[in-house]
């Protein structure tokens, strides 16, 4: 059977002497099963978490994969917590089909609100597993026993956890009953403890899935179609295999590629067969995707119908349209995998952040056994969202089929990954809102138009560009919004704001003439950067202060806090005021139930080109209890920064066939002097649930970028990214 499907095959031992006493102590425990604690739902078995060896290792296995988001460290600490070990003493299995507990993606802002609060019952409840078995055999009551780095110690001796456990695994399902710590007993949570992954990527050690070179490796490299849909028709295979160093051409369907000795090789060869390459092409790309999107046939759902009770009369009706363009993920190093086929299994290493998924698709893809898959994380150099890092996988695992006994690596191009990854959806919305004579809400309206925000494998190769690409291909199915309201295309659309009167409206719309999927906070980047930029607005209309009208019409106290933190830091009230300069706020509660966040920048359009500088930036969050500090710090402070590259630069440009932002010069970023010096404020509250972070700030700092660039110039920008030409467009009469 799949050691992916059971895990009781891995370290196997017996424990049933130990066992068979009555179980862990029951702390406050209500009567009744209740659904364990995030998870630990889909991964019950204790041994699915923790390995205690015999040597006094500890090893942590988790499902969710590092990918700069610190994650592994803040598992790490939350864990040497429970546990009462040193956090020296953990080792942690990360991303390993054949290891890790199945813990889904590791996307949405829920390593930590789902994995962290998986890892703190688990480990809680193996202590407390452990402390029962030192009292049967130290005769002591267990509430009498204390441990300290898995040693546990009563006035008649003491015992470590090893030798209670001789090396054997922990084959005992968890009940959820256990008790964490309370907040004020933890050791590591609430502390900067430095990244365990950075040492080794600050020194140059190899750290990424670019850098590895497993012994007889070769290389592979794919012919990418010039369009969406185009056909293979021909192609010089024969030339291109008597190159040096050509191991191999392969072809099903347009499924082109070539694996060669050397890498140089490999880039000449492809290069080779490209030139040879005819395609007929047939894709027809909308040179005005706003206008293509409210044309097309949708998929309509509201998920917000609240009617406004009394007779009050609007005293006027204000309303606007925003967009958002479709735009890269940008990972900066092109997307990479290395697969190997022995001929009865396939190790593939990936820096997907959908592993099991994506080993399942890819397996579907090759006709094989789900368990003759055998996926491995390594990181990627840089990506939050679905890029090409599962293509990629795809083209390996078909290359490597082809050279048995040898690892392919292949490694995409600036071009490949540009031209080839999903891209984040395009967006319209459209808001009205009916005001009362003070200016405040009484009835809002919301629409938005989205492609979908998700095509990740899932399973399915017909989400893969090679399962798409074979002789028999894989249909791509018909791509949904998926889950409750704030899931994807409507994720931040119903607002937080507590207007009497609320209706809004999802239109999906799932032809897509672009490929998209999942780009960092899917659409809370477009619903919170309109939102919030008609709050501006209508405080603007209403003549109230931008941060006062906000927290007049706000219910929840840990919204209005961070939002007064954020102004308060920032100096709101007493701004200088500099001709070209302007300051801006936005707000929005990640998904509604994550975490809070505020954002205040101050800008200076500079006189002449009208270039929009952000001079200073302010963020204040609440992410519930903080694991670590710094790491929450450099999510915000991270994803602060790559929002004002989305809102001031970032768009993929197209004709009417081909995608036209293939390099750097043509697909531009923030640059590093463009960044403003960031100051970051947070709001913890120990023992209160984990919200996380990562995605909480793309879409306040969107909008606090176009408050502040009103405020400078008295020109409204609703459209994604704010340029020059058109702050200069939008003085013209």
């Amino acid at each position: 059977m799949s050691p992916r499907l059971n895990r009781r095959t891995f370290l196997q031992g017996s424990l049933a002497l130990a066992f068979s006493l009555a179980g862990p102590r029951v702390l406050g425990a209500a009567q009744g099963p209740k659904p364990l604690p995030g998870s630990l739902a889909g991964n019950p078995q204790l041994n699915a978490w923790l390995e205690l060896g015999a040597d006094g290792s500890v090893t942590l296995k988790t499902g969710k994969v590092e990918l700069g988001q610190g994650i592994l460290t803040a598992l790490a600490q939350i864990c040497a917590d429970e546990l009462d070990v040193e956090l020296s003493r953990l080792t942690i299995v990360s991303g390993d089909t054949q290891r890790s507990p199945n813990e889904g993606a590791t996307a949405g802002s829920m390593s930590i609100s789902q994995g962290g609060l998986a890892v703190r019952h688990a480990a809680a409840e193996v202590r407390a597993l452990l402390l029962d078995m030192a009292s049967e055999r130290l005769g002591v009551p267990a509430a009498r026993l204390t441990v300290k780095d898995g040693t546990i110690t009563s006035a008649k001796g003491s015992v470590t956890y090893w030798s209670l456990l001789g090396g054997k695994a922990l084959e005992r399902e968890a009940t959820g009953t256990v008790k964490p710590k309370p907040a004020a007993s933890r050791r590591y949570t609430g502390q900067s403890v430095p990244r365990i992954d950075l040492p080794a990527k600050l020194t140059g050690e190899p750290s990424f899935i670019q850098d590895f070179r497993p012994p007889h490796m070769v290389h592979g490299r794919v012919v990418r179609a010039p369009s969406y849909g185009a056909v293979l028709s021909e192609v010089d295979a024969a030339s291109v295999e008597r190159m040096p160093g050509v191991l191999r051409v392969v072809r099903d369907g347009n499924f082109l590629g070539v694996i060669a000795s050397g890498e140089w090789q490999a880039i000449q060869a492809c290069a080779a067969l490209a030139r040879g390459a005819r395609w007929k092409e047939q894709a027809a790309l909308p040179m005005d995707p706003y206008a293509w999107l409210q044309a097309q046939r949708t998929q309509d759902t509201v998920i917000q119908n609240t009617a406004r009770t009394g007779e009050a009369t609007p005293a006027r009706t204000l309303e606007a349209s925003y967009r958002r363009p479709y735009q890269l993920h940008g990972a900066i190093g092109p997307s990479c995998a290395v697969a190997d086929w022995t001929g009865e299994v396939l190790t593939v290493y990936t820096h997907s952040q959908t592993l099991f998924d994506t080993t399942a698709a890819i397996a579907r893809m090759l006709r094989l056994p789900e368990d003759a898959v055998h996926g491995k994380h390594l990181p990627g150099s840089g990506c939050y969202g679905h890029n090409g890092a599962d293509d990629v996988a795809a083209d390996a695992a078909l290359l490597a089929q082809a050279l048995p006994g040898r690892p392919v690596r292949v490694q995409w191009s600036r071009q490949d990954e540009h031209t080839q990854e999903p891209y984040g959806s395009a967006m319209v919305t459209k808001v009205r809102a009916s005001l009362a004579p003070n200016g405040d809400v009484l009835d809002w309206a919301y629409e938005l138009w989205s492609n979908p925000h998700s095509t990740r494998p899932s399973g399915n190769p017909g989400n893969l560009l090679a399962g798409r690409s074979l002789e028999k291909p894989f249909a791509m199915p018909v791509p949904r919004n998926g889950g409750p309201p704030n899931y994807a295309a409507d994720r931040n659309a119903i607002p937080l704001y507590a207007f009497p009167g609320q209706h809004v409206t999802t239109h999906l719309v799932t032809e897509m003439p672009v490929r998209v999927s999942s780009h960092r906070g899917l659409g809370a980047y477009a619903n919170v950067f309109s939102i919030e930029s008609f709050m501006d607005e209508l405080a603007h209309a209403a003549k109230v202060d931008p941060v006062e009208y906000r927290l007049r019409q706000l219910q929840d106290a840990r919204a209005q806090a961070v939002i007064r933190k954020a102004a308060e830091r920032f100096g709101w009230p007493a701004f200088d005021r500099k001709p070209q300069h302007g300051r801006g706020i936005g707000f929005a509660r990640y998904k509604n139930l994550a975490s809070y966040c505020a954002v205040c920048l101050e800008v200076l359009i500079e006189p002449g080109s009208q270039a929009i500088r952000v001079v200073r930036a302010v963020l204040a969050a609440d992410a519930g209890e903080v694991v670590n500090p710094d790491g929450i710090r450099n999510q915000l402070e991270g994803g602060l920064i790559q929002s004002l590259s989305w809102s001031l630069k970032e768009a993929v440009q197209h004709d009417g066939r081909r995608i036209l932002s293939r390099d750097w010069s043509s697909y531009p970023l923030l640059s590093f002097s463009e960044v403003p010096p960031v100051e970051i404020e947070l709001i913890d509250r120990p023992g209160d649930p984990f919200l996380g972070a990562g995605e909480a700030s793309q879409g306040p700092t969107a909008a606090a970028l176009a408050n502040a660039v009103f405020d400078a110039t008295g020109r409204r920008l609703r459209e994604l990214p704010l340029t020059p030409e058109r702050l200069k467009a939008a003085a013209s009469p």
